[in-house]
């Protein structure tokens, strides 16, 4: 499978990463960010979303545990959800709010601290792992599936040393 790893030097070089990322999603796409507090997951996740047209305010759904957003790819209106799970009390609620039923369909789906669902989570086409390295962040994408893979295969990125 794809795997690339990499070092964003600072918020511009996850804003970068986030806009690369935004030019090879797919409507169906699910995305894990896996990281410490502070590692960059919804800065990630932001200029992800901005990159790929919406206009609106970004806001991190760690109380809320999911955000929707309506993006557009290629002429065609695709919902977004963005998922927090740092504050799930059990894996059981992620079943409980019906998160499951948003995977796949057509819908893309990132997650930050995907590992608080206990393996209840269907699986990412892409993992990402975010670490704090000095002043910069070190990150690793790792395709999971074939889906992941073809993403990962069109990714043009080159952060700035």
């Amino acid at each position: 499978m794809q795997y690339w790893r990499g070092y964003l030097k600072d918020e511009d070089g996850t804003r970068s990463l986030g806009a690369s990322l935004a030019r090879v999603l797919v409507p169906g796409l699910s995305m894990h960010l896996h990281g410490d507090l502070g590692a960059g997951k919804t800065s990630l996740t932001r200029a992800l979303l901005h990159a790929a047209g919406h206009e609106g305010r970004v806001k991190s759904p760690t109380y809320t545990l999911a955000e929707p957003y309506s993006i557009t790819l290629n002429g065609q209106p695709v919902e977004f959800l963005h998922f927090d799970l740092y504050r799930m009390g059990s894996p059981e609620e992620f079943i409980d709010a019906g998160f499951r039923e948003h995977f796949g369909a057509g819908k893309i789906c990132v997650v930050e601290w995907p590992e608080q669902a206990g393996g209840l989570l269907p699986p990412a086409d892409i993992d990402v792992v975010l670490c704090i390295e000095g002043n910069g962040r070190g990150v690793e994408l790792r395709a999971d599936t074939a889906l992941g893979a073809s993403c990962l295969e069109k990714l043009h990125f080159s952060p700035a040393l």
